[in-house]
């Protein structure tokens, strides 16, 4: 077919708004990409929850001041979500992601302890986002999440330890929620900014 019919096949496509190859329908940089159930395309989805899985996996390396307790780097995904997709599609990196980790480091009471603090932190900054979304940036919405994810982690190992001695850890604990909030939100802003500049290349 030579240019000039492609374009005029092109512009019945588009006037006859029928779904054709060429239609609005399918643009972003979500083209052409099948979507799953929460408005997300499947394959980014399955990017944000690897990546979050990977950052979770990572975190199960470093020093903690509990043994079941991680500190919340793998919320990155769950706010890349959050900000590129909506709160649903969020809540299924969130949950996802968790389930992920658990397989490789297994169901006992540190995916417990993951498991809440990475859906509470999801509930109150999807609602953060949502309520006072011009009043907090990405790193604010991010230190809500920390200072959520943390304290739903000391109230868990609180009921699973049974010992109120969990609660001299919440000055060390609020103080860490905003360093790691911090460094997260910073992560997930340069990201966002990376994915709206750059889609095609990011994201295919």
């Amino acid at each position: 077919m030579s240019p000039k019919a492609l374009r005029a096949f092109r512009a019945g496509e588009e006037a006859r708004g029928g779904g054709g190859l060429y239609t609005e329908q399918g643009s972003g940089y979500d083209k052409g990409q099948e979507r799953a159930g929460c408005g997300a395309p499947v394959t980014h989805l399955a990017l944000l929850v690897a990546g979050g899985a990977a950052l979770s996996l990572l975190e199960g390396s470093l020093p903690r001041p509990l043994p079941w307790m991680k500190i919340g780097l793998a919320n990155v995904a769950t706010i890349l979500a959050l900000y590129l997709y909506g709160a649903r599609s969020a809540f299924s990196v969130a949950v996802l992601r968790v389930l992920l980790g658990g397989v490789f480091l297994g169901f006992g009471p540190g995916f417990v302890l993951s498991a809440g603090g990475g859906i509470a932190a999801w509930g109150v900054m999807a609602l953060v986002k949502e309520t006072l979304g011009g009043t907090f940036s990405v790193v604010g919405v991010s230190i809500w999440g920390a200072l959520t994810h943390n304290l739903t982690q000391l109230v868990l190992a609180h009921l699973l330890v049974r010992t109120a001695a969990v609660w001299a850890l919440l000055p060390a604990f609020l103080w860490a929620a905003g360093v790691t909030g911090t460094i997260t939100g910073l992560a997930a802003d340069f990201g966002l900014k990376l994915l709206r500049r750059y889609p095609r290349r990011v994201l295919r």
